[in-house]
């Protein structure tokens, strides 16, 4: 099996709405990162956004909210004018930044499903 193949499969295994754990997915991203500083800085500034992403989605503490919100603002963006966009910073690290999008906000809906059947019973 070529190695890109297997990259891939493990990165479709990691972006499934409910196997998603930024442990998971940034273990196989440190995988894939040269020691590249900028490359190194990119994969940070994603992982950071993850994290407070999964993390903060359900925060009552107004700082934490406002983590998750900008965190959420920063991977629904398209704009590629900016350097350190999730557009650029996910290119860069040869990821598909749609699907990482698609993957995080499917794994956003799958919460916020599950806290309701929670709360309806």
């Amino acid at each position: 099996m070529p190695q890109a193949h297997s990259q891939h499969e493990s990165f479709t295994y990691l972006l499934q709405p409910n196997a998603l754990l930024p442990s998971q997915f940034f273990a196989a991203l440190k995988r894939r990162v040269e020691h590249e500083p900028e490359r190194r800085l990119l994969a940070a500034m994603l992982q950071d956004a993850v994290e407070c992403f999964q993390k903060n989605l359900f925060a009552r503490e107004r700082k934490k909210r406002q983590l998750f919100l900008e965190a959420e603002q920063w991977i629904s963006s398209t704009d590629r004018t900016w350097p350190f966009s999730f557009e650029n910073a996910c290119e860069q690290l040869e990821l598909n930044p749609e699907y990482v999008r698609k993957g995080l906000f499917a794994w956003k809906e799958a919460q916020l499903a599950k806290r309701m059947g929670e709360a309806a019973r």
